[in-house]
């Protein structure tokens, strides 16, 4: 039988620490080739396009998301999962929240990999769902001390780091600058629908690690080139979708390609990552294809004992 998932129930039964989890688990499947996942596809349709990123974990499962850019308010993703064996779909989900959660994850993983071990400070740009997603994860890998937060809107910003003390029970402040909320932390979130930058090098401190969820390509990003610059570690969560991307991705381009390395290398251990408390790391969020379908079998496995 199918089993349909809406947004309340992925919130009731994905907590942090599972989810990071299965997206670390993802990212060293797709490393060593057991997570097939091909860089996302996307049909033209007029005013609009319906994008589909798919994945096989090999002699499990296959499945894909689907959504579209048409910008309709009640527009929904739509993840489906498929039995490997049997073809047989077992499960649907429908809304924003396993999307959101997934990418969040991968940033807490990449939080977990790249930033120092004792980071306790963190510092974000944006007040969305992203933003949260990327701060709720954070705060699963690191015993975080202070959020500081900073949004164009005041109001958004100050509703942030309310959620933030609220929820997750870490001291948050809004601040009116990016410097502000981001000098002196251990970890920076950069998530915003900027297309000019926000972020450079000289607003980050030594022992900075960085992750970048928006805009990242050559004609439009939320970061400096600078800040690629400043970076000893520059990861990606898969170079073949990096190299994909259109407009190019500017850490996928020279100089800064040779030195772009798999994230999933770091967490199986044949990539070094961080090797010297002051060096800046950054993470630049493609997006993983196939990630959503691995983190619905893992929440049908959560939900499986309810059943």
């Amino acid at each position: 039988m199918t089993v349909l998932i809406s947004d309340p129930e992925v919130a009731a039964a994905l907590d942090a620490a599972t989810t990071v989890d299965a997206m670390r688990h993802a990212l060293i499947a797709a490393y060593e080739g057991r997570l097939v996942a091909p860089p996302r596809a996307a049909a033209p349709l007029g005013g609009g396009r319906m994008v589909l990123t798919a994945g096989h974990l090999r002699g499990e499962w296959y499945g894909y998301r689907s959504y579209d850019t048409f910008g309709h308010p009640g527009s929904e993703q739509v993840v489906v999962l498929h039995d490997g064996r049997t073809g047989a779909v077992r499960a649907v989900a429908v809304g924003e929240e396993l999307g959101s959660r997934r990418t969040g994850a991968i940033g807490g993983a990449a939080v977990d990999a790249l930033a120092r071990p004792d980071a306790a400070t963190l510092g974000v740009i944006g007040a969305g769902r992203m933003a949260w997603a990327q701060v709720w994860a954070a705060a699963a890998v690191r015993p975080l001390r202070e959020v500081t937060v900073h949004s164009r809107s005041v109001p958004r910003r100050e509703a942030f780091a309310a959620r933030v003390r609220a929820e997750l029970g870490v001291p948050a402040r809004a601040v009116d600058t990016v410097r502000g909320a981001t000098r002196d932390r251990d970890v920076v979130v950069l998530a915003t629908t900027s297309t000019t930058p926000l972020l450079t090098a000289a607003d980050v401190s030594p022992g900075t690690h960085v992750n970048a969820v928006g805009f990242k390509q050559c004609d439009r990003a939320e970061f400096g080139t600078d800040l690629l610059d400043a970076a000893a570690v520059l990861a990606c969560d898969s170079p073949e979708q990096a190299g994909a991307y259109v407009p190019p991705m500017l850490a996928a381009q020279p100089p800064y390609a040779a030195r772009l390395c798999d994230l999933g290398a770091v967490l199986a251990g044949t990539a070094p990552g961080r090797t010297d408390a002051d060096q800046i790391s950054v993470f630049c969020s493609v997006g993983l294809a196939g990630t959503e379908v691995f983190l619905l079998d893992r929440l049908v496995s959560v939900l499986a004992p309810a059943a």
